[in-house]
């Protein structure tokens, strides 16, 4: 009887992972499709319109591709292609295999599309500008890649795996790849160039930032206070945000604590610390920046 018990609390724990995993509609993979196709030649632009060109890199697999090229004259998409296959198997193995093919597929258009522009002449020879917009063009696109839940760079990948096993942080292990293929710069090309790199890797990197997490970045505010509802009502009137109430509990006093939760734009944060000096100037209040918001009443309500 315990035997039955388990097989068939087994079976219903499957039937239950399977509704939970569901498949993409149509359009919802169609729209994926055309971002990450757009985000992979935005990053070839980058690549062959204005880096390549004047022997400046980027970090990650294609620094170590666009330095191969040059070394031995082949296209390069083949390498592109070929140092981030056996990151893509590991992805597909450990992260999954939605996310394994939407990288698999990026590849692939980026691949194609650094060889096919690989024979226009480059848009400047200043290597500012060409480390400036190189850096920008492949923070846009690779941004749009892992918006879509995809990737354009095997190291990215790695760093992931290797952060439960190792002491740092994903962004510490990609930083120190980098540094190793940001320094073999100089000995491939220049010194100065291995400099100009290290710029638009920069530029790349915070560019990624903010396609992820949008113009408009967003921050959640918490709000303890004896007046916390005269300071609700202020923000839901003045700025035209939601609020939620909760009820809190001093640890070292046990009393009770009316707590303000909302989510505002930074632009609008100025205003929110005025409202709550107004009422409460020795109110508690902590602001910190969030990645993405969805769902729930966000969205501003006219102000009259």
């Amino acid at each position: 009887m315990t035997g039955e018990t388990e097989a068939l609390t087994n079976t219903q724990i499957t039937e239950q992972l399977k509704k939970q995993h569901r498949k993409l509609t149509k359009g919802k993979l169609a729209a994926r499709a055309i971002l990450i196709t757009f985000g992979a030649i935005l990053m070839a632009v980058g690549l062959e319109i204005f880096l390549v060109p004047n022997n400046v890199i980027d970090g990650g697999i294609a620094g170590i591709s666009i330095m191969l090229s040059h070394i031995t004259g082949y296209k390069l998409g083949i390498f592109l292609f070929a140092l981030n296959l056996p990151f893509i198997f590991i992805g597909y193995k450990q992260i999954g295999k939605t996310f394994a093919l939407s990288t698999l597929y990026g590849i692939i258009i980026l691949s194609i599309a650094t060889t096919l522009l690989h024979p226009v002449p480059p848009f400047t020879d200043d290597l500012l500008l060409a480390t400036v917009f190189g850096g920008i063009f492949i923070g846009v696109g690779i941004g749009m890649v892992i918006r879509s839940g995809g990737s354009l760079d095997g190291t990215e990948i790695l760093a992931i795996l290797s952060n439960s096993k190792l002491p740092f942080s994903v962004g510490e292990i990609i930083m120190f790849f980098n540094i190793f293929i940001l320094g073999a710069a100089g000995f491939v090309f220049t010194w100065d160039r291995a400099m100009y790199s290290l710029i638009a890797y920069f530029i790349a990197y915070k560019t990624i930032d903010l396609t992820i997490t949008g113009l408009e970045e967003s921050k959640s505010a918490w709000i303890i206070s004896e007046n916390h509802k005269d300071i609700g009502d202020a923000i839901l009137h003045r700025l035209g945000r939601g609020v939620t109430y909760l009820k809190g509990e001093g640890a070292y006093t046990g009393d009770e604590k009316g707590v303000v939760f909302c989510v505002i734009t930074r632009l609008e944060e100025a205003k929110l610390k005025d409202i709550v000096d107004e009422f409460d100037s020795s109110a508690f209040l902590a602001i910190a920046d969030i990645a993405e918001v969805k769902g729930g009443r966000f969205k501003k309500r006219g102000i009259h």
